[in-house]
């Protein structure tokens, strides 16, 4: 193992903490795992792998995840998800690095994103590079609530994959972005002030359905590539209608927990 320190941040991930530890250990000599106060098995099951837990509310996902680098004892960071897992190729990359003289701040991977055991690799999720092994002492995660990541700044791009196992079925494509996602994506956008017009729910999930159905390829990608482009689309439209709603019905409004951002 490398002088590197793995970084998770969870909540209630007791079916995926194991796995992932493991897989961030064959390349890391410590792994710091950030809880959002889980209320599931998450911290026993990280604590008896030997990952360093640290509890903390969640405040959003750049936040959060730079939380996590305020506790590593390496300047080298690898930072997966809980539902991550390194290939073969990733390891052997890293274990053949020379981090202490290599001129690159960073290296990004590309990401390998699941439908249940069927990699899809259309609407925009392949190659969906993401760096993920960093110097913290020169790169950071952005500071943004969702879909945080670092900065490509004097990066490599290696030809390597994280896998990434997104939805364990085509249901739940549909289930996630009504239950978290589009909620917690208005939550960013009805707090910034951001006024919502009727019209911006239709026009932002009719641009998504086309632009990831026919710009990004979901046309070729049969059931999987259309109902990815549909759920994308939901996902858009619901964003921008639960603003608008929390604009206009004062008690759907007060009935909202906005402190609490998922």
């Amino acid at each position: 193992m490398k002088p590197i320190s793995g970084i998770i941040t969870t909540l209630n991930e007791e079916n995926n903490i194991e796995a992932v530890i493991r897989s961030l250990q064959q390349v890391c000599d410590e792994v710091i795992v950030v809880d959002s106060l889980s209320s599931d098995r998450t911290v026993a099951i990280a604590e008896a792998c030997g990952a360093i837990v640290v509890k903390h509310a969640y405040l959003g996902d750049g936040i959060q995840k730079n939380l996590a680098l305020d506790h590593v004892k390496n300047k080298w960071v690898l930072s997966l998800d809980a539902d991550e897992r390194l290939t073969p190729e990733m390891v052997d990359y890293i274990n053949t690095l020379d981090l202490d003289n290599t001129k690159y701040d960073g290296f990004a991977f590309r990401r390998r994103n699941y439908i249940g055991s069927r990699w899809v690799r259309c609407c925009g999720w392949y190659p969906d590079w993401l760096v993920r092994l960093f110097r913290h002492d020169k790169l950071r995660f952005r500071e943004t609530k969702q879909h945080s990541g670092i900065p490509e700044t004097n990066t490599l791009r290696v030809k390597a994959d994280i896998i990434h196992y997104s939805y364990r079925r085509i249901a739940d494509l549909f289930a996630k972005p009504g239950r978290d996602f589009s909620t917690r994506s208005a939550k960013i956008i009805y707090q910034s002030g951001r006024k919502v017009h009727a019209w911006t729910p239709f026009l932002h999930g009719a641009g998504s359905f086309l632009s990831n159905y026919f710009i990004k390829g979901g046309i070729l990608g049969g059931i999987d590539g259309l109902t990815l482009a549909m759920s994308k689309s939901l996902n858009s439209y619901l964003k921008y209608a639960k603003v608008i709603e929390w604009q206009r019905d004062p008690k759907v409004r007060e009935e909202e927990d906005f402190d609490k951002i998922w």
